[in-house]
This record gives C-alpha cells, sequence and structure tokens, in this order.
C-alpha cells in the first residue's frame, strides 16, 4: 500500500472514528486507537516505516503542546505546596505496583522500570469534560487534580528520561553511570533554562518584527524540534526535549500567542497526535491479549487501584474528607498520554514485549472508559448526601 494512501486512509479514520466516540460520549482517544487497529486488522501493512516517523512526530508534538498549552510555571509554584503530597502518593503507589507486577512475572528490572513508570501519569483532559459537566472544576478536588495531573507529566518525563537512560546501559548502571545520567539530564535542564531566560525573551522580541509570514508560528514549531533534537544529543528522549521546550515557551508571553497557539494545536491535534495514537492501536496484537489471560487482568486491576489507593491515602494526609479523597483518587486514574508514549518507546527500544504493550494499551482504553463514569457517579452520590443533611 501506497505512502501517502496509507496515511490518508488512517487520517480519515482515526477523525471519522474520534468523532463517533466523541458523539458517544466518549473520548475522542478510544476512536483514534480503533482506528489503527482497524487498519492494521483490514490492510495488514507490512511497511509502515513512513507511518512510524509520522507517529513519532505524533509523540513529540503531544508533549510539546502539553508543555505550551497546559502547564503554566507561575501557577505551579503557587499550588505546588498542596499539591505535592497527594502526587507524590500516588505516583509512588502506582509505580510501586507496576514494578511489583513485573517481578511478579519474572520480567528483567529495566522491562519492569518501564512498567512502573507506565503506570505513573495521569491523563486529566479523560476527566475534566466530567468536572464541568457537573460543576466541580473549581472544587478543592477538582482543582487538586489539574494541579496533580500537571506534576505528573513532569515528573514522569523525569522518570521516562532516566529509564530511557537505563534501558541504553543494558544492565543496572552504577552509582557513577547514575551520576552521570543525572549529570546529562541536569546539564540539559540548565541549557534550556539559559535558553528560556535569555535567549528566547530576545529571539521573539527580534521575530515579532518580521514581515515573512507566519514568522512566530514557525519558529515556535522550530523551537520544539530543537529542543527534541537537544534531548536526543544529551542521550535521552526526543519527547522529553519537547515537552520542557513547551514548558518553558508557556511562561514567555511573546510566544505563547493565542492565535499561535490554536494554529500549534491544529497541527498537533489535527494531523500528528491522531497518527500516534493510531500506531499504538495498529501495534496492538490482539492474539496477545488472548494469551496474556491474568497478567492483563492484573495490569487493568493495579494500575487503576494504584492510582486510587495512592490519591485516597494522599489526600487524607492533607486534610481532605473521605469522600473528597476518594473522588481524586478516580480523577488520577485514567490514562491517555505520557503513558502510551513511555510503552512506545519501551516497545521501540526492545524492551518491553508485545504482551506488556497490548496489556497496557488495553488498560489506557478502560481507563477512559470507567474512570468519567466513576467520577460522575461519586460526585453525584456526594451531592445527594449533602443535600440530606441539609
Amino acid at each position: 500500500m501506497e505512502t501517502l494512501l496509507q496515511i490518508l486512509v488512517i487520517l480519515f479514520l482515526a477523525r471519522i472514528l474520534s468523532e463517533v466516540c466523541e458523539r458517544s460520549g466518549l473520548p475522542g482517544i478510544i476512536g483514534e486507537i480503533g482506528a489503527g487497529f482497524l487498519f492494521a486488522f483490514a490492510f495488514r501493512p507490512d511497511d509502515i516505516e513512513t507511518f512510524a516517523f509520522f507517529a513519532e512526530l505524533g509523540a513529540i508534538f503531544l508533549l510539546f503542546t502539553a508543555g505550551y498549552k497546559e502547564v503554566h510555571l507561575k501557577d505551579l509554584k503557587a499550588a505546588s505546596t498542596s499539591a505535592l503530597i497527594p502526587t507524590l502518593s500516588q505516583i509512588l503507589v502506582a509505580f510501586g505496583f507496576g514494578f511489583m507486577l513485573g517481578k511478579m512475572f519474572g520480567f528483567g528490572f529495566t522491562e519492569s522500570l518501564f512498567m512502573a513508570v507506565a503506570f505513573s501519569p495521569t491523563s486529566i483532559s479523560v476527566v475534566v469534560k466530567t468536572l464541568i459537566d457537573t460543576d466541580y472544576l473549581s472544587s478543592k478536588p477538582g482543582s487538586m487534580m489539574l494541579t496533580s495531573a500537571i506534576f505528573d507529566d513532569i515528573i514522569g518525563i523525569f522518570l521516562l528520561s532516566l529509564v530511557v537512560s537505563f534501558a541504553t546501559l543494558n544492565q543496572f548502571p552504577s552509582g557513577i553511570h547514575i551520576f552521570w545520567i543525572l549529570g546529562q539530564i541536569l546539564a540539559f535542564i540548565l541549557i534550556m533554562g539559559f535558553m528560556g531566560w535569555k535567549l528566547f525573551p530576545r529571539l521573539f522580541e527580534h521575530i515579532q518584527k518580521m514581515h515573512t509570514k507566519e514568522s512566530l508560528f514557525s519558529f515556535v514549531i522550530l523551537i520544539a524540534l530543537f529542543s527534541a533534537y537537544l534531548s536526543e544529543k544529551f542521550g535521552l528522549h526526543a519527547v522529553i526535549g519537547a515537552f520542557f521546550g513547551g514548558v518553558l515557551l508557556s511562561d514567555l508571553p511573546l510566544a505563547k500567542i493565542e492565535a499561535v497557539q490554536k494554529k500549534v494545536s491544529g497541527i498537533a491535534y489535527g494531523f500528528f497526535t491522531p497518527l500516534f495514537f493510531a500506531f499504538i492501536g495498529l501495534s496492538v496484537e490482539t492474539e496477545v491479549l488472548y494469551t496474556a489471560g491474568m497478567f492483563a487482568i492484573l495490569v487493568i486491576v493495579l494500575a487503576l487501584s494504584g492510582k486510587l489507593i495512592g490519591g485516597f491515602i494522599g489526600t487524607k494526609l492533607v486534610g481532605f474528607s473521605s469522600m473528597d479523597s476518594l473522588i481524586f483518587g478516580i480523577g488520577m486514574m485514567p490514562r491517555a498520554g505520557v503513558e502510551l508514549v513511555v510503552i512506545a518507546i519501551g516497545k521501540e527500544l526492545g524492551i518491553i514485549s508485545n504482551e506488556v504493550f497490548s496489556s497496557i494499551v488495553l488498560m489506557v482504553v478502560i481507563s477512559i472508559i470507567i474512570s468519567p463514569i466513576l467520577l460522575e457517579m461519586s460526585i453525584r452520590y456526594k451531592e445527594r448526601g449533602l443535600t440530606v443533611s441539609e
């Protein structure tokens, strides 16, 4: 099948199935994953190298856009104190469940680490609609969910950078290697931080004076690609640099102009990220899921319960009521973005098996479906209880 036709068909299927899911009350990502699965079933393509390249760009733009549009450094500073304990609690419990499951099934250290990291992040975008529909977004648990989810992404990116570096060594690293990895990460952050502090503001002052059409938009995209490239040169993955590049631009008023944000969002969510999620669906092997059996079930149960339990404990520690803690824990359950990037990288590096990959994709889909339902039920239950008590 010709490459251009391949991209055309997959993107068309992704848009149509995404629309069907949205109209059914489900997140569009399910349709995009389903498009890749359907394409693989119908055409059984042999050569997907070009598609894989576009999917990698999709992962880069997915995380760049997350940093550029959703992360606000000033807001994080203000909310960091109250959100830190619940965030660390739910990440640690989920991370521990993932690593424990890997060791239970005899996986190596690195593969167990990839599972643990894939268990750790949260996709708040999945539950935001429910929070808005129930008028709960500005509530104490709702605000905490938003802040905690942003921290989740940042910590998840940091963990991913460590585990990718570990994977390249093909063994558990020595103390010297760990310090070398941390040194690379620190050097990258310092260089990016310096550019965000000194270079980017001056650069965008000059860009705004350019007469060439779409100069501002072009340089935002160039910084996304440059950040991805630079992180690879420091031994990290491209998506890590893309995320940091987006975060730096999010704090720069000259670069974060609404019209430019819309264009970046358009090229990301209109073209690249649907191809990434479709590639995830294309890579799932259903026959593996049939044989996975108990492993796939445990992935789903432990990944979701890890977030629920960790979130409940963390918010109780900072003074939430039991009901608000339960609502927060449920809100931390869904996955969608960073975790799929994690397992895609793990599969690309040959670290995680098809069984692990397919089971985690199934977990992501199930979490996307059930989390909003459970969240709405728990919020309605709390509101009924308050009405009765009044």
